[in-house]
């Protein structure tokens, strides 16, 4: 027996390491799949911004695709006058000059040399007119785009294989470069000035918060920061202010607007809050699920031990009973035997022969009681014949009958009831078996002391037995289970007196049955105290016995 239990404790502590295990990997995937939705909306609102940022870049660049299909060597022979400027070349031009993004447009020959305001020449693009004119007074800005481009192209000409190139001057301007490549010449020089507020505000702002949306709904800040200034240009959350510590990602805009780029705070977007929600979701029913599981894997286990402890209970109470039931049969079968040999013929041999047989028969039948008390208790069919009884009378009465026993055990015995009645509803013979069963329990377990006191006492509107004796008392931790059907108390004292773990559960479901209950309150080596209370008078009808009475009282009116 003992190796299965250690085999249950093995396979309880196997299944347990299972559940744990598979409850963490579950745990490890939801938080696995939840960190790949974050990282897949974080990767999606980058992708977003790369997309905002080709859509600048193509909105400032589209010049170009109406100037690299030119015929290069024509347009550079039309260059002697503003007004003989070829026609495809001002047509290439007519979107660029209507578009509000650039301010102004002007064209340079390659033959410039000072670009500056006292050199030229410098024309300037007029969309009213769709022609070029003389531009005397014009931006430094254009001087600065300018001087830029024609440093960057002295040193790419020889290797260069495309017939137009773009170089931005920060935010200020935008140069293409018109090429021939076969000569590898520069033909000449388009500069846009770039109207920076209305590329802020009228264009990049409101893009920004269509393609983003505000930052509360979206799940992310962004700013468009010009970062040699440390200033920011739009943002689609006013609410949140700049700074570097919040910044998770920068995207900047590729071969253009180089001093700006649009940095974000990621939060927590429609996406993430949803995988947020379905994470604590599942790991809700999760905990749930393994809370049941191991619920379930305890209570099996804890009822298999009980019922383990109660067959081998059960073994041992068979046992002794056997054991106990042998004793008085072997007296009185020796004794009969000796009797119906008719090898007595003394008068004193005869009573004492006859003194044992009577004696023994009582214990045996004593036994047979208390093996019937239980088959009672267990059966739980047979209901109780409650009866209005007084309590003090009844109580006197049953010592009166045990008075020889008593006296023989050599009890000292006391009783103490109150002078008003003590009315309650009780089957006669489950009050009988009750009380008999507290007073042998409680000589039984005073090896010393035959001390018992029974006290009846009315309170609260209940009556209280208590029996109180003067015993080895029960230990704190067995006093939750002394009702338990064969439990008894393992210890060198209780070893010696002979006991079936009966007695206790007896009266606990007797007195139950009967509307009442049983309490003990004990001190090791001091005594213990056991009350058996029952509601006082017409309130401690049980249901059934009320039915009875309704039961009856209808059949007497049917009668009458």
């Amino acid at each position: 027996m003992n190796q299965f239990k250690y085999v249950r404790w093995v396979f309880l502590a196997m299944g347990l390491v299972a559940i744990f295990g598979l409850t963490g990997m579950n745990v490890y995937s939801l938080y696995a799949l939840h960190d790949n939705a974050v990282k897949n909306s974080v990767e999606k609102q980058k992708r977003q911004m790369l997309e905002y940022s080709d859509q600048i870049r193509s909105r400032l660049r589209y010049p170009r695709s109406e100037l690299w299909q030119l015929d290069m060597p024509r347009i550079k022979s039309t260059l002697t006058a503003p007004d003989q400027v070829a026609e495809e070349l001002v047509h290439a031009l007519q979107t660029a000059g209507n578009d509000s993004i650039f301010s102004t447009i002007y064209l340079s020959p390659a033959e410039c040399s000072t670009c500056d305001r006292q050199g030229g020449p410098i024309w300037r693009y007029e969309p009213e007119s769709g022609r070029f004119h003389d531009a005397p007074d014009y931006s430094h800005l254009v001087s600065d785009g300018l001087t830029m481009a024609k440093t960057r192209m002295s040193s790419l000409i020889n290797e260069y294989q495309w017939n137009t190139h773009v170089f931005f001057d920060t935010h200020n301007s935008m140069t293409i470069a018109l090429i021939h490549v076969p000569g590898q010449q520069i033909i000449a020089y388009l500069t846009f000035l770039i109207d920076r507020e209305y590329l802020v505000q009228q264009y990049m702002s409101p893009k920004l918060l269509r393609s983003f949306g505000e930052g509360k709904e979206s799940g992310i800040v962004l700013w468009l920061h010009d970062w040699t200034k440390n200033e920011v240009l739009a943002t689609n959350d006013p609410g949140v202010d700049f700074s570097y510590q919040k910044v998770d990602f920068i995207q900047n805009f590729p071969d253009l607007l180089n001093d700006w780029n649009l940095k974000a705070a990621f939060t927590a977007n429609p996406d993430i809050a949803a995988s947020r929600a379905s994470l604590t979701r599942n790991l809700f029913v999760l905990g749930g699920a393994v809370f049941l599981i191991i619920a379930a894997m305890a209570f099996i286990f804890y009822t298999a031990q009980r019922e383990r402890s109660l067959a081998e209970r059960q073994a041992t109470f068979l046992a002794n009973v056997t054991h106990e039931l042998q004793t008085p049969l072997s007296v009185i079968l020796a004794a009969g035997e000796n009797l119906s040999d008719g090898r007595v013929n003394d008068s004193g041999r005869l009573r004492s022969y006859g003194k044992h047989i009577y004696n023994e028969s009582l214990r045996l039948r004593a036994m047979i009681e208390r093996l019937l008390d239980t088959a009672r208790v267990s059966t739980g069919n047979i209901q109780p014949r409650q009866e209005l009884l007084d309590l003090s009378p009844f109580t006197r009465s049953l010592l009166k009958r045990k008075q020889s026993w008593l006296e023989s055990s050599g009890v000292q015995i006391t009783f103490e009831a109150e002078d008003k009645p003590a009315h309650i509803y009780a089957d006669p013979g489950d009050l009988t078996s009750s009380i008999s069963n507290l007073i042998e329990n409680a000589i039984k377990y005073s090896p010393e002391e035959k001390f018992l006191a029974i006290r009846i006492l009315q309170r609260n509107g209940s009556v209280d037995l208590e029996v109180e004796d003067h015993g080895i008392g029960i230990p704190k931790k067995a006093q939750k289970h002394i009702f338990d059907k064969f439990f008894r108390v393992e210890d060198a004292l209780t070893a010696k007196t002979k006991g079936h773990g009966l007695g206790l559960a007896i009266v606990k479901d007797l007195v139950s049955r009967n509307g009442g209950s049983v309490h003990v309150a004990s001190t090791p080596g001091k005594g213990s105290t056991f009350t058996i209370r029952f509601p006082a008078g017409a309130t401690g009808k049980s249901s059934e016995f009320k039915e009875d009475q309704k039961t009856n009282a209808q059949e007497t009116t049917h009668v009458s």
